[in-house]
């Protein structure tokens, strides 16, 4: 089923006519008490024991940890922290149309599997964040039941994870931060979706980080984010933050988690506000499809970067030569209508000055709302288009809008929506708006030396 936004919602109180065939990777290292907890744990589930598929992963321990029989046990190298790879070497082998990931130190209640395969079950696009609890499960048999035990040996949770799901209503308001959201240790999703997604990134080598960028991508292909508060799985043992006792030591390491991050995910609030940290995709990749000269091309590019520091600029090819020596310059594609890595798509029949706190929340309205897209329009520049050649802006400037009134400047695009709907070969799946802002087609041949020193006539400026 293809849902819209977020609104996986829409799905509340519905289940699956039959219970979907799920996976469960269990990822071990050297813990083979928590892991006998979890097996335990996983056996007395109320989602059918014949679909389901247990799939232990082992990183490297000295000695390869016992299972029960039934349980496909996976070994690979000692080669440092490689959960990403222990995940992804599972998911390989899993024949489930759903996977669930759990850590060895995890346990589920009874209700787990069949709570937080719902979705996903029902809607392959959803991916599903359980209830991590924490307990300590200090001299209580492996087998002794989650459920009961673990209650009155309860240790605190992440206040902060805890007040978001509450704010954000179980994940149903989401936006392009709600990766920070999602817990490795506790996430279920569609075998198809993360095949379309891609595995975990196995360059993480150190604990965290791997979880929230492949949370990032799987939102950027179109993902929807729901917290499922009645799977519910219990850590043994604190959480990281109470695990460290010196401050520093583990400010340094969330540090190096951060900046990891930073040149991974190219999202506003997780970058630096002026260093290139060399992020896979820019936030934002803006579009010119024609100019009249290179001098109002420069001006509306050097115009769009000020405004937008986490985009880059695609221009024709005519003019690529002279702009190439930016990094952020890129050679406009063809067809115009290629998908991008980027989060957002900006398309501009031709070069226009923007002013500049406008364009930022009309990006913002885009992200925070999550429209399929926002059209840029603005009713003065009319008289302006008709100085440019029909060749450059006739064609583009329909392809933005079929309205000719207000005049139609830029299509806003998110990507996640155009990645969902191209799966699904939709195109109302996501919410479509207009609105007026300030801004300027240039056109001719504007002074540089007048941009450049700020003595150009007011009536240049957006």
């Amino acid at each position: 089923m293809a849902l819209p936004g977020n609104a996986w919602n829409l799905l509340e109180g519905v289940w699956p006519a039959t219970a979907p065939t799920v996976s469960v990777v269990v990822v071990h290292y050297r813990q083979q008490n928590e892991l006998d907890r979890t097996l335990a744990a996983l056996a007395r589930q109320t989602h059918p024991a014949d679909r389901t598929q247990i799939i232990v992963v082992d990183d490297g321990s000295p000695e390869p940890p016992s299972v029960p029989e039934g349980v496909l046990l996976l070994c690979q190298a000692d080669a440092g922290f490689r959960a990403s790879a222990a995940r992804n070497l599972g998911a390989a082998s899993a024949t489930g149309d759903v996977l669930c990931f759990l850590d060895a130190d995890t346990a589920p209640e009874p209700d787990y599997l069949r709570a937080i395969t719902r979705l996903p079950g029902l809607a392959p696009d959803v991916v599903t964040v359980g209830a991590r609890r924490h307990a300590d499960f200090t001299g209580l048999p492996p087998g002794a039941p989650v459920e009961e035990v673990a209650p009155a040996r309860e240790l605190p949770a992440p206040a902060w994870l805890i007040d978001e799901y509450v704010r954000s209503a179980n994940l149903l308001n989401s936006d392009d931060r709600s990766y920070r959201f999602v817990i490795g240790a506790v996430v279920c999703c569609s075998r198809s979706l993360f095949t379309t997604v891609g595995g975990f990134d196995e360059s993480f080598t150190s604990y965290g980080g791997e979880d929230w960028e492949w949370a990032h991508r799987a939102w950027s292909e179109g993902a929807l984010f729901a917290h499922v508060p009645d799977a519910i799985a219990w850590h043994d043992g604190p959480e990281w933050v109470a695990r460290t006792a010196d401050l520093d030591e583990r400010q340094r390491a969330k540090n190096l988690e951060t900046l990891s991050l930073a040149t991974r995910i190219p999202v506003t609030g997780a970058v630096p506000f002026a260093l290139r940290l060399g992020a896979q995709a820019p936030a934002v990749e803006v579009r010119i499809a024609a100019a009249d000269s290179l001098a109002a091309l420069l001006i509306a590019v050097d115009s769009l970067l000020t405004a937008l520091p986490l985009a880059t600029v695609a221009v024709p090819a005519e003019f690529f030569d002279s702009l190439a020596p930016d990094a952020r310059i890129s050679l406009l594609p063809t067809p115009l209508s290629r998908p991008s890595p980027a989060q957002l798509v900006v398309e501009l029949p031709l070069p226009v000055r923007f002013d500049a706190d406008e364009l930022r929340a009309s990006v913002l309205r885009v992200t925070t709302k999550q429209l399929g897209s926002l059209s840029l329009t603005v009713s003065e520049v009319a008289g302006e288009v008709a100085g440019v050649s029909e060749r450059v802006a006739g064609p583009v400037l329909e392809h933005v809008s079929e309205s000719d009134s207000p005049q139609p400047v830029a299509l806003i695009t998110l990507q996640r929506a155009a990645r969902r709907e191209g799966r699904w070969g939709r195109t109302d799946l996501f919410a479509r708006e207009s609105t007026s802002i300030r801004a300027r087609i240039i056109s001719g041949e504007p002074s540089l030396a007048a941009y450049f020193g700020g003595w150009e006539p007011e009536e240049l400026r957006p």
